[in-house]
């Protein structure tokens, strides 16, 4: 069998960048005939791009240099006018169209399929003029995904802001929902990111198929619903290929977090990481350090620093003398470990000491708790992690609820982190239950990317699709 090219479009962020790199690893090993080029957009951050580096450089130098090459796409200008996180990354993608044709126009081997980062639906375009089929990766899950395509039927519906109502929200395949549990971004109509969500949304159904990073033991009803078309109003769904958990495993060697966890007993830890962009400010984190040391757990708390780079608001790496409460560490030293950096999450996550994970619901973060059996606490900040975290509590019931105050900005309080971090922690019914359903999950998950799991087998079926596309 001859080369076929697949062409990856990534957003640039590691939660989007990676999990799509690695799909295409998985598509890699079931047909070394692919040939796949990820078009690296350049951010107009530099640093963003440097710290993907390490990661393309390791993809390269590993069997998966045959088949997987990066082609940077020329710098661009980013756009004049934007108003909000969302409605910039779409604005600068769509930019990038020109870049995103010139670079399939030049394959030498027939393309089989574009792969779009699901806030890259304007490349639709570019596909269909090349004649290609469009296929859009979605990196979050599929409760994300069944509101995204419902969305366009709610603004129909419902005549408000969400952000105004008190009541729920029905969305086919999961729990009439709390209107406070959607996601950040749509919250207000008259916002941009809103109006980009109801378009992404409709374009959706435009591709030739939607893979998502889940697994349908995770999420069986909502794949049910999207794929009997409930999700949308007259107009059919496309395939969907649940083909998760797609997850960057690490192996950093002796990190010091591990040295540290390696003395500790066996899961004694509560974990508390927030991702790349999670950090907060001295009043809050005054209150996490209460919390912690009035639990009397052992923690390992990842505490980064809030800084603002023009209009961006981002994380660094925190000065603990200055953050911090005077004396906590000390106080706390035989117990817990404050880290100012970025950690091996995966590998934390899989060690024998760890007993539980304070989240702030990213998806990734989600699978990887769920990959190594870790029942959570989730502590939504921003995007879709509030829907997120209310999967996680009220369907899969892999969490322990934490009561986060909020309108614009969230909030916890050291009695109610210390309230759930004992009801993580602590043997109890409720500990135990939640246990037995993360264990279930696990097992779910592992099975799923075996051979004759589930994932494996939707991932085998989009495998034949793009081989029938240029045959």
């Amino acid at each position: 069998m001859g080369k076929t090219s697949i062409f990856i479009l990534p957003l640039w962020g590691t939660g989007h960048f990676i999990p799509m790199v690695e799909a295409g690893k998985r598509l890699f090993d079931i047909n070394d005939s692919f040939s796949i080029t990820v078009l690296v957009v350049q951010p107009p951050h530099p640093s963003t791009i440097s710290n993907l580096q390490s990661y393309i450089n390791e993809v390269s130098s590993t069997k998966y240099g045959a088949g997987i090459c990066f082609k940077y796409l020329p710098l661009t200008d980013p756009p004049a006018d934007f108003q909000d996180p969302v409605d910039f990354v779409s604005l600068f993608l769509q930019l990038h169209a020109p870049h995103v044709k010139a670079a399939i126009a030049d394959s030498t081997t027939p393309v089989s399929a574009l792969f779009i980062d699901f806030f890259a639906t304007t490349i639709i375009d570019v596909a269909n003029e090349l004649g290609i089929p469009a296929y859009i990766f979605f990196t979050s899950n599929a409760a994300c995904l069944a509101l995204n395509l419902h969305l366009p039927a709610l603004e129909k519906k419902i005549p408000f802001d969400f952000e105004e109502m008190e009541g729920e929200v029905d969305i086919p395949g999961i729990s009439p929902i709390p209107a406070m549990c959607l996601p950040t971004s749509i919250m207000n109509k008259k916002s941009r990111s809103y109006g980009w969500f109801v378009y992404h949304g409709k374009r959706f159904l435009e591709a030739k198929g939607v893979i998502v990073n889940t697994v349908l033991e995770l999420e069986p009803r909502l794949l049910e619903a999207i794929n009997d078309g409930r999700c949308v109003e007259d107009q059919s769904t496309p395939p969907v290929y649940p083909i998760g958990p797609v997850i960057k495993f690490t192996d950093v060697g002796k990190h010091d977090c591990i040295e540290w966890l390696d003395a500790q007993p066996p899961s004694s830890v509560v974990f508390l990481c927030f991702g790349s962009m999670g950090c907060f400010d001295p009043p809050q984190v005054k209150e996490i350090a209460v919390g912690l040391e009035r639990s009397g757990h052992r923690f390992l708390w990842v505490l980064r620093s809030p800084t603002v780079t023009g209009e961006i608001r981002h994380p660094v790496d925190a000065d603990l003398e200055v953050m911090l409460p005077e004396g906590f560490v000390q106080r706390t030293k035989e117990r817990g470990l404050v880290w100012p950096r970025l950690v091996p999450q995966t590998e934390i996550l899989s060690h024998k000491a760890v007993g539980g994970f304070v989240t702030h619901c990213g998806w990734n973060s989600i699978l990887e708790s769920l990959w190594f059996g870790v029942p959570t606490i989730p502590w939504p900040l921003y995007a879709e992690q509030r829907l997120n975290a209310f999967e996680m509590v009220r369907v899969m019931g892999v969490a322990v609820e934490l009561k986060v105050a909020r309108k614009r900005e969230v909030f916890v309080e050291a009695g109610e982190l210390e309230r759930a971090v004992r009801r993580l922690m602590e043997d109890s019914e409720e500990r135990k239950k939640v246990k037995e359903k993360v264990d279930e999950m696990r097992a779910a998950c592992r099975q799923a990317v075996n051979g004759g799991g589930s994932s494996y087998a939707y991932l085998q079926r989009l495998a034949q699709e793009l081989s029938k596309a240029t045959a």
